[in-house]
């Protein structure tokens, strides 16, 4: 069967199509995406602006045109932290639903925690001993920690890269004073949860998941996407140290042309990076390895296996005749395609 996910993103609206069946792996058919930089768009009131929703209600439509193109009958769709938490939330998917008959559904952090881990642990496999993975949005940090097929350990945070962006670090490049301050409010808000992992013992292994690790990570030195899935990826807290001050020393417009990071992200890297910084140096990790699968393979897994209830508030929404083809320009495949195959 072909099943479609489409998640709203803070930075983009990504759709991925897979090929499933139970008990296999999801086999990549295409991703998609398009922008929607919801991070600059939130008020002082912490509500979405008129244009970050056309922005979401332009991605969504055309989303739904090509899931329709690639036979797509069903799909997933599902908004994270920029449209979860701001103040117009129920404004906001009433009228994505209204012009393009989708009502985007939404996960609690904790919920997205779990499925992340469990799309990891499903990578790695049991052999894997207990897991910590870190996975950094646009708007929260997602935790989970635990050895088994669901975590016993499972958070979010509000210490993603667009928001931290727009609250700490106005001016580009950040000033010193600016960098010292989210450094001390990261610090502070990691500093319960670091006492409680340390409680739990050290992992066996240190996951992240998220596009910002793996941009940072590519800067470093990491192998690019195109080498595949299967390819070993890592992150040392040594080099992303290093590359802290480089990142903040440059504005945005020299940041997107440095390797790996993309147009899109080089506005908000800095926060990621430092948040990625002090969560390695709160949890004593002196690397962490990229896994190629994260929450959409996960809420796929977790369908496929059978086990809707592990799926919270999220279920398939049908797409015939939700969107008019000719109302959307056409879709740009996303190049660097990171789904993983097996």
């Amino acid at each position: 069967m072909k099943l479609g996910v489409l998640d709203i993103g803070s930075n983009c609206a990504q759709l991925q199509i897979v090929d499933g069946a139970p008990g296999a792996p999801p086999l990549p058919a295409m991703a998609i995406k398009e922008p929607t930089r919801l991070a600059e768009e939130i008020d002082d009131d912490g509500e979405l602006s008129e244009r970050g929703v056309a922005r979401v209600i332009r991605a969504v439509g055309q989303a739904l045109v090509a899931a329709r193109q690639n036979h797509v009958e069903e799909l997933f769709v599902y908004a994270t932290s920029a449209i979860r938490d701001s103040g117009n939330r129920d404004s906001v998917l009433d009228s994505i639903e209204a012009e393009t008959g989708i009502r985007p559904q939404f996960l609690t952090g904790e919920d997205e925690a779990q499925l992340t881990y469990a799309a990891a642990h499903r990578w790695y496999g049991w052999s894997a001993g207990r897991i910590l993975l870190l996975d950094i949005g646009g708007g929260s940090l997602e935790i989970a920690l635990g050895r088994d097929a669901k975590p016993d350990l499972a958070l979010s945070l509000p210490l993603g890269a667009g928001r931290l962006t727009r609250d700490f670090l106005p001016d580009d490049p950040p000033s010193d004073r600016q960098l010292r301050e989210l450094r001390r409010h990261v610090h502070a808000t990691l500093r319960e949860i670091s006492d409680r992992l340390r409680w739990e013992g050290p992992a066996a292994r240190a996951v992240v998941t998220s596009k910002t690790f793996k941009q940072l990570a590519r800067v470093c030195g990491a192998a690019p996407q195109r080498k595949g899935p299967f390819v070993h990826r890592e992150l040392s807290a040594a080099d992303l140290r290093a590359l802290v001050p480089e990142l903040a020393a440059q504005p945005a417009a020299k940041r997107a042309k440095l390797r790996g990071i993309s147009a899109s992200r080089a506005g908000q890297i800095v926060a990621g990076a430092v948040v990625a910084e002090q969560v390695m140096k709160a949890f004593d990790l002196t690397s962490v390895e990229l896994c190629p699968w994260a929450l959409r393979e996960g809420i796929i897994l977790r369908y496929l296996a059978g086990l809707p209830d592990q799926v919270p508030d999220l279920h398939l929404q049908p797409i015939s005749g939700t969107v008019r083809p000719d109302d959307a320009v056409p879709l740009r495949p996303v190049a660097d395609c990171e789904l993983p195959i097996g």
